[in-house]
C-alpha cells in the first residue's frame, strides 16, 4: 500500500506570519517524517500491534496516533513529504490486532499442562479465564463486550486472548468479537490522531491530547473489567 503524496507548502515572503499550527507541525513531524512518509509505516504499525499481545509494553497505540497525526498534517499541505493513507493505516492496525489475538488464542489452546500451571500461578490470567467463561456461558453480548473492553485496557487484550484459548472456548465465540474489538480500537486510535491534528494542528500538544484520550479510554476499560459479573437471578417454581 502506498502513502499519499502531498504537495509542499508554498514558500512565504520575509516577515509574513506563519500560522502556529502549521509551523510547529512541520518541526514536530520532521523527527518522524522519514518513517511516516514511507510505506514501511504500515509494516511498523502491523508488527507493533501484532506483537503487543505478547509484549504489552510496545507503544502500538502511540505509533498509530503519531502516523494519523502526520496524515492530518499532510491533508493541510503542512508537510512537504508523503503521509500515510488513513484507510490503509486503519486496516493495517485492525488486521494485525486480529491476527495477534488469534496467535495468542491458538498458543494458549495448545499450551497443555505447562501453560495451565502458568495461568494458575497468575491471578490476573486465572481471574480473566473465570470471568470470560462466566460471561460466555450466559450468552448474549456479555462475552463480546468483555473482549471489546479488553482491547482498550492495559494488557487486557493479552489476558482475554490467552484466557479464551486456555479455556478452550470455541473460535466462533471469540473471533467475531476480536474483529469488532480490533476495528473499534483501530478506528478510535486513528481518529484521535487525525482529528486531534486537524483541530489543534500537527503539534506535540495535539499528540499529547490524543495520547491522554487513548490512555483515558484504557483506564475506563480496566475499571469496567474489574467490576464483578452480575449474577442472573433465579426464580423458584
Amino acid at each position: 500500500m502506498a502513502v499519499t503524496g502531498r504537495p509542499a507548502a508554498p514558500p512565504r515572503r520575509s516577515g509574513e506570519v506563519v500560522p502556529s499550527g502549521e509551523y510547529r507541525g512541520v518541526s514536530v513531524l520532521e523527527s518522524v517524517g522519514s518513517l511516516t512518509g514511507s510505506p514501511w509505516i504500515y509494516a511498523a504499525v502491523a508488527v507493533s500491534v501484532l506483537l503487543d499481545v505478547f509484549l504489552p509494553v510496545l507503544p502500538s497505540g502511540v505509533l498509530v496516533i503519531t502516523a494519523a497525526t502526520a496524515a492530518a498534517a499532510g491533508s493541510t499541505g503542512a508537510v512537504p513529504h508523503a503521509v500515510p493513507d488513513i484507510l490503509a493505516l486503519t486496516l493495517s492496525a485492525a488486521t494485525a490486532s486480529v491476527l495477534g489475538d488469534l496467535v495468542a488464542y491458538r498458543l494458549a489452546w495448545r499450551g497443555g499442562e505447562r501453560l495451565d500451571r502458568a495461568i494458575a500461578r497468575s491471578r490476573r490470567l486465572s481471574s480473566a479465564q473465570e470471568r470470560l467463561g462466566a460471561v460466555l456461558a450466559r450468552g448474549g453480548g456479555a462475552g463480546g463486550a468483555l473482549v471489546v473492553l479488553a482491547r482498550f485496557a492495559p494488557a487486557g487484550r493479552s489476558v482475554v486472548s490467552l484466557g479464551a484459548g486456555a479455556a478452550h472456548r470455541r473460535v466462533r465465540e471469540f473471533l467475531p468479537w476480536s474483529i469488532l474489538a480490533s476495528l473499534t480500537w483501530a478506528v478510535y486510535s486513528v481518529a484521535l490522531g487525525y482529528f486531534g491534528g486537524q483541530w489543534l494542528g500537527a503539534t506535540w500538544l495535539a499528540t499529547a491530547v490524543s495520547f491522554a484520550a487513548l490512555f483515558g479510554a484504557g483506564a475506563g476499560a480496566a475499571y469496567l473489567m474489574r467490576r464483578p459479573v452480575p449474577q442472573e437471578s433465579s426464580t423458584g417454581a
